[in-house]
């Protein structure tokens, strides 16, 4: 599964979380030009986006949502927060079994819940 980060700077924990739920290919944008933000399209590979709202303008949040919504990929919106995330992206994504994730000594979350 292809994901795509929209807003933020540093990702790395919010990408380990997601590589843990599935995803296998991440992309991030950081949304910094206000400007051009609006005028990315969201590529074809993907399927599914995560918006961190904290770092977004509205503008671009509905940009987006738009945009996903054509395309029918569920968006995925939420603070900065490995929590807020994590309870989003298994709630939107319907993933309703995490035992196995929460027995592996890998688990980010085991120590966040």
């Amino acid at each position: 599964m292809s994901v795509l980060i929209i807003g933020g700077d540093n990702v790395s924990k919010i990408s380990d979380v997601l590589k843990h739920l599935g995803a296998t290919k991440i992309k991030h944008w950081d949304a910094r030009k206000k400007a051009s933000a609006c005028r990315k399209v969201i590529p074809s590979d993907t399927n599914c986006v995560v918006m961190l709202t904290s770092f977004l303008n509205h503008n671009a949040m509905k940009h987006f949502k738009v945009e996903a919504k054509k395309r029918n990929l569920p968006v995925v919106c939420s603070k900065q927060s490995i929590n807020c995330i994590y309870d989003e992206y298994v709630k939107i994504m319907n993933i309703t079994d995490c035992a196995d994730c929460y027995a592996s000594s890998t688990c980010h979350m085991k120590n966040n819940k």
